[in-house]
């Protein structure tokens, strides 16, 4: 198998980190883990014939970026942020987090699914605070850190609904909530909204990049949509299929908060699009 170049995402733009507050760049120190993706391909079982999902994926993410990875469906997008989180460790090639191989879950890695996957029967207080079923921590300090995350998401006053009680954007906001309590080093949002309609998606969108400019927080985040990939992404990935393998990796460059409208990001957007009307020949004999 080639050795693939490990594409060095550099931290923060530079124009970003000229006009943060104070406060974000604290925050952008604290979750100071490096993310490294070193070679990793994998495969799959079909009726007894393996099936290439990945194939020499390399990628360096510096602490305190937002990383967007773009591509078609079955590029395997959703099983690199699984192996990325630990929950599938049968892979070919190494992942490190802070210099150590990830060897499974672990409370430094959130991760916030296209569904919500909220409990039902529990509040929405509830479910944020279940987050912590596997750290121990005192009754007071839990309480503190439910309510500072309740209040980041903007659902003061729906503390005591449940989740049929709220909107899918609103259940969406609270299951990054629940994603970011634990204080993790980085965020792994597996198509957060894909589930919303498109007026709320524009909404939570924003959200989110004012999520991660508050909190200094790794995201890397996979989508079908190459204009939010853009709007959101310090750099952005794009995935080809069959087997799902970098094909570009884009420096988007521009300050955040961002403009919509911007002509700069309409010229990546279409940049991105040549990606996938020109695509590479696909390797069928993996």
């Amino acid at each position: 198998m080639a050795v693939s170049k490990i594409v060095q995402l550099p931290t923060a733009n530079r124009a970003r980190e000229t006009h943060e507050p104070p406060s974000i760049a604290v925050a952008r120190r604290h979750h100071a883990t490096e993310l490294v993706v070193r070679n990793v391909s994998k495969s799959f079982n079909i009726d007894r014939r393996p099936l290439p999902v990945l194939q020499d994926i390399s990628l360096v993410a510096q602490p305190g970026q937002f990383i967007t990875i773009v591509g078609a469906s079955g590029c395997g997008k959703s099983t690199l942020l699984r192996l990325i989180a630990g929950l599938d460790r049968d892979f070919e090639g190494e992942i490190l987090f802070g210099g150590r191989p990830v060897s499974g879950p672990s409370l430094d890695r959130g991760l916030v699914f296209q569904d919500h996957r909220l409990f039902p029967w529990l509040t929405i207080e509830q479910n944020i605070a279940s987050a912590f079923s596997s750290r121990p921590i005192d009754t007071a300090t839990k309480r503190l850190l439910v309510k500072d995350h309740i209040a980041l998401v903007g659902l003061n006053g729906f503390e005591k609904a449940y989740p049929h009680q709220v909107s899918g954007g609103m259940a969406q906001r609270a299951a990054i909530a629940r994603a970011l309590v634990n204080e993790p080093d980085i965020l792994l949002l597996d198509e957060p909204l894909g589930a919303v309609d498109a007026l709320t998606r524009l909404y939570l969108q924003e959200e989110l990049q004012r999520i991660w400019l508050q909190k200094g927080v790794t995201m890397i985040m996979v989508t079908h949509d190459i204009e939010e990939a853009v709007f959101l992404g310090d750099q952005v990935i794009v995935l080809q299929p069959r087997p799902g393998r970098i094909s570009k990796v884009i420096d988007v460059g521009l300050t955040q908060p961002r403009d919509r409208e911007d002509s700069r990001i309409l010229k990546l957007k279409k940049e991105i699009l040549g990606e996938f009307h020109n695509p590479a020949p696909i390797n069928y004999s993996i």
